[in-house]
């Protein structure tokens, strides 16, 4: 298979953002690759721990981060960036929310750009990321690529999810990510998804609201316009592995998505 992945994830994205935000690239994405709007992330839906999660395939219990404060594993389990290095893989890393520099230990990434939201507002970092990504990736043409866009959640904690703020912030997201999937080369797979929702002002609960997120993935190894009958964030990481041709880490406990 050995395809090149580009992974997109908006912080605190709700898929019931996506009809209010009327942003077309949306359904286009939709129609032209395999999606669900009714994923799970895990428990507690914050932002650290659903990363963590996400890339070493494993529920909080297991790798132990169960707030925004990174402290090692006791009992540590390869994520995916180096599960990827390990077989050779080319990695870069695109944040503005500086805890997610713990995703990747020393070693496991060919590149790695942090643009402080809290600096630069995460408003302009989103669109500076995007676009240092979008060299990145032509230039270099990485085996994968992850690229955060800390906006949404920004606008859910400052204005509330759902409020006409927020939605402005996903239209605003879905704006940069339109930007990417056109700039990069053709063959890259895309996927798209977010690490919890959101509700008023806050995350964290096992609430429909947290705890539903969106995956939507385009690229010569998903169907156009199918629906994926259930998924969980923790299949991210198998699902690219296996795009990549690599085998997934014997600790993991997701599936992928193929």
């Amino acid at each position: 298979m050995s395809e090149k992945v580009l992974l997109i994830l908006a912080d605190g994205m709700r898929p019931d953002s996506f009809e209010k935000s009327g942003h077309p690239f949306i359904e286009e994405m939709k129609a032209a690759g395999s999606y669900t709007l009714e994923a799970q992330t895990v428990m507690p839906s914050v932002t650290l721990p659903c990363h963590m999660s996400l890339f070493h395939s494993v529920p909080p219990e297991r790798h132990g981060i169960l707030e925004n404060i990174y402290t090692a594993q006791v009992r540590p389990i390869a994520g995916l960036f180096e599960q990827l290095s390990a077989n050779h893989k080319v990695c870069g890393l695109f944040h503005n929310w500086s805890e997610l520099r713990d995703l990747a230990r020393p070693g496991s990434l060919a590149h790695s750009c942090f643009i402080s939201g809290g600096t630069y507002t995460y408003e302009a970092s989103n669109k500076m990321l995007t676009d240092k990504a979008i060299e990145y990736i032509n230039e270099q043409l990485p085996d994968f690529t992850f690229l955060y866009l800390g906006l949404v959640d920004e606008i859910g904690h400052r204005h509330g999810w759902m409020s006409d703020e927020y939605i402005q912030s996903v239209y605003d997201s879905w704006e940069c990510i339109e930007k990417a999937v056109r700039a990069i080369p053709e063959d890259y797979t895309i996927i798209v998804t977010s690490d919890h929702g959101g509700h008023d002002r806050s995350h964290g609960t096992n609430m429909p609201e947290d705890m539903t997120i969106p995956i939507l993935m385009k690229g010569r190894s998903f169907a156009p316009g199918k629906l994926i009958p259930s998924a969980n964030i923790i299949d991210i990481a198998p699902t690219i592995t296996k795009l990549l041709d690599v085998q997934s880490n014997k600790d993991w406990e997701g599936q992928s998505l193929i």
